[in-house]
């Protein structure tokens, strides 16, 4: 499968025509839209959960992953093969935790370019044709090269990098990042541990490991979201259950 995952949302003709792309160069090859509203403009947010979601990517399956605030610049554009599947996208940190997570990896640039080639929609005209090449087995586009590493990140972000629909907050968090019977402290907010929405009474905020393996902030019944004031990019901090 070829999974798309972006920035830029469900309307407007951007992803579309990123997968018509992709449906013209390698119809005999399912695209599934994973992912179309990530963090806008924020590779660094968008990092951990894409690394979240990779734990269900198969072997040999593509990532299309698209979140490009730099798209036209100097920055490399990459083909990443991470423990037998395809990364393809922008060099400005997006793959940082996911490669940082392989246990192997293996780094190309995109050394071709098309004929036409807009330089403000490389996921159309550049990155989708070689993810569809690469669906398909084919590598000629590529070259070794090496990535743009970001060590100064921290392996879980105690921020929020995702708001649902439904209110919910995701935190670049994993469970193991946080006690068990530990506390998450959200602005004004400290939080308790549950395990489900069911477990605490409606219009009760809570924290919890969703089913991404994130720690996530939720509210039986309601948008945490907006009850709490939360927002991309805010600060959260764990911390342990007080003891009676």
């Amino acid at each position: 499968m070829i999974h798309t995952f972006t920035d830029f949302g469900p309307n407007g003709p951007y992803l579309g025509q990123m997968i018509a792309v992709l449906r013209r160069l390698a119809p005999e090859v399912p695209v599934i839209d994973l992912l179309n509203d990530a963090p806008a403009f924020e590779s660094r947010l968008s990092a951990y959960l894409l690394a979240a979601l990779m734990a269900r990517i198969e072997p040999s399956d593509i990532v299309l992953a698209i979140v490009d605030p730099g798209v036209g610049t100097a920055r490399q554009p990459l083909a990443i093969e991470v423990d037998g599947r395809w990364l393809v996208g922008p060099d400005n940190g997006l793959f940082e935790l996911v490669l940082r997570r392989a246990e192997s990896a293996r780094t190309h640039a995109i050394a071709w370019r098309p004929v036409e080639l807009s330089p403000s929609f490389h996921g159309r005209d550049l990155f989708a044709p070689v993810a569809a090449d690469l669906a398909r087995g084919q590598t000629a586009k590529l070259a070794p090269a090496s990535p743009r590493r970001f060590a100064d990140w921290p392996d879980d972000l105690a921020a929020i990098v995702y708001v649902d629909r439904y209110g919910n907050a995701m935190t670049g968090m994993r469970a193991e990042a946080m006690p068990e019977d530990g506390t998450l402290r959200v602005g004004a907010d400290c939080l308790a541990r549950a395990r489900v929405f069911g477990e605490v009474p409606p219009g009760q905020a809570f924290c919890y490991v969703n089913a991404l393996g994130l720690i996530e902030i939720a509210m039986n019944g309601a948008s945490a979201a907006e009850r709490l004031g939360l927002s991309l990019g805010m600060s959260v901090t764990p911390g342990h259950q007080a003891r009676a």
